[in-house]
Formats: structure tokens, C-alpha cells, sequence
């Protein structure tokens, strides 16, 4: 600081040094930084949900095709479909014989020596060992193919106990047998003590597993017993008809117990004449 012996001038060199060292302390302090900016008061604008990308929806599993009801004849006696009742007997029946009729393995019972032909005696044999491995019995081929002579005496026996009525019930007339086809097996078995004569096999262990199982192997229980109305027929647990894997397969996916139902053809509960 200067000094001055004159009273005001020492006042006026303090106050210019006071305002020196104020300027010189207020230079030394840092320039104050620009303070941030205030947020914006607009709203930010979400993205519009065209602007999102949006997954692919799944696709559908296709649609499987159909089941073709005209895959095989329903009329040819040597179809495995041919449709045989009281209303639709074979073809030339007092001279029909179906192709490839082959005996049975010797590793099934076959009492009587029944044949059938070869596709369904291949099926046969496979449901007749799945049977004796599932349940531990085992089945009889106990009345396979029978040429038009024999159904001509199988049916005059049953007229004879029973009468015409009696008869058409239980066995088919000449002509008009399944059995004829090469296509259709008559099955017992060893323990259930069952004949073919009563229901009995319906609810013994065996004709249970194969009411459920035959279509595994091809296999329809041709005569159900509510539809004797539709079949001509009464129950008939024992007796079962090949008509080959697709088929039994797709009447027991679709629930139709009958070949009459499945091909929407008439009943056939009585013979037309």
C-alpha cells in the first residue's frame, strides 16, 4: 500500500488498493461452467406399434389328407373290403374262391384246419402272439374260409335247430358268408371255457383285449352287439374280419364300429327275399 502524509490522499491510494485487491481476488476465482439444462417439458412420443416389429404368427401343422374310401373296391370278392351281408352277397358265389388261401402257421392252434389267405394269415398270427404276450392266454383259430359247399351245410344245420328265422340270426346263407372271403376267423381260446354259441367270449380276458387291439393288426369285430339292426346279426365276440391295418385303424380313430356305417351303405338287417 502507498502511504501519503496528506490525511486525504492516504484515504483516497487505501481505497484504491482495497478496489485492486477485490478485482485481483475476483480474476482469481474460476469462471463459473454453464449450469445444465432444465429437462424438457415436451413428453417423449412412444414408439407407435406400427413401428415394432411384430412376431410371425405360427404356423399351422398341415392338415393331413383325408381317408380314401375308394382306396380299394367294396364290391370285388377279392378285395380285403369287400362289404358281404344280407343285402350284398358275392359275386358268383356258388363258384367264388379268393386268391392266395394258405394253411395256418403250425404254432397256432388250428383244430380243424382252417385256412384264410395270406395277408390276413400274416395279420392272424401277429395279433395271435401280441395277445399271448399282452395277456398270457392263448387263442384258437377255430372256423376260417369255408367254400360255398360247406356254408351249404353249416347253414342246414342251424335251420334245422333254429328254423329260417332262427337261422339268418346266427349263420348266413350260402352266398352270403364272410367266411367265403378267405378274410374272416372265428377265435376261442384255451381258458376261458367259451364256446360259439353264447356271448361268454365278449367278456373273457382274451375277446376283451381283442375287441381293443385287433385293429393293431387289421382286424374288426364284425358283428357288435348293437348292431344287429345294421349287421343282420347277433353279437358275435368271437368273430373277427381283416380288412387290413388303414382301415381298422381309421374306424377305430373315427369311432364307426360297422363296414355298412363307415361306406354309408344301406342296413342290412334281413335278406331280400
Amino acid at each position: 500500500m502507498i502511504a501519503a502524509f496528506v490525511g486525504g490522499t492516504v484515504i483516497a491510494l487505501n481505497a484504491v488498493a482495497h478496489q485492486f485487491q477485490a478485482g485481483a481476488a475476483a480474476a482469481a476465482l474460476p469462471a463459473p461452467t454453464e449450469s445444465p439444462s432444465a429437462p424438457s417439458s415436451t413428453p417423449s412420443v412412444p414408439p407407435s406399434p406400427s413401428d415394432t416389429a411384430v412376431p410371425a404368427a405360427p404356423t399351422a401343422p398341415p392338415v393331413p389328407p383325408a381317408f380314401d374310401k375308394t382306396a380299394h373296391s367294396i364290391d370285388d370278392p377279392n378285395s380285403i373290403w369287400v362289404v358281404v351281408n344280407k343285402q350284398r352277397p358275392l359275386a358268383d358265389g356258388a363258384n367264388f374262391v379268393p386268391p392266395n388261401l394258405v394253411d395256418l402257421p403250425r404254432d397256432m392252434p388250428d383244430p380243424l384246419g382252417y385256412m384264410l389267405r395270406s395277408d390276413a394269415a400274416d395279420a392272424l398270427h401277429s395279433m395271435f402272439a401280441a395277445d399271448k404276450a399282452e395277456v398270457g392266454t392263448q387263442l384258437i383259430a377255430q372256423s376260417g374260409y369255408r367254400d360255398y359247399s360247406v356254408q351249404v351245410r353249416a347253414y342246414q344245420h342251424y335251420k334245422d335247430a333254429l328254423g329260417v328265422a332262427g337261422a339268418d340270426k346266427t349263420s348266413a346263407r350260402p352266398g352270403f358268408s364272410e367266411h367265403q372271403t378267405g378274410l374272416a376267423m372265428d377265435i376261442m381260446d384255451t381258458s376261458s371255457g367259451c364256446d360259439l354259441e353264447t356271448p361268454c367270449f365278449g367278456s373273457a380276458p382274451s375277446g376283451v383285449w381283442l375287441a381293443a387291439n385287433a385293429y393293431r393288426f387289421g382286424f374288426i369285430l364284425r358283428y357288435p352287439a348293437d348292431k344287429t339292426a345294421v349287421t343282420g346279426y347277433e353279437y358275435e365276440p368271437w368273430h373277427f374280419r381283416f380288412v387290413g391295418v388303414d382301415l381298422a385303424t381309421e374306424m377305430h380313430n373315427t369311432g364307426v364300429e360297422t363296414l355298412e356305417e363307415f361306406f354309408g351303405l344301406p342296413a342290412a338287417p334281413d335278406y331280400a327275399g
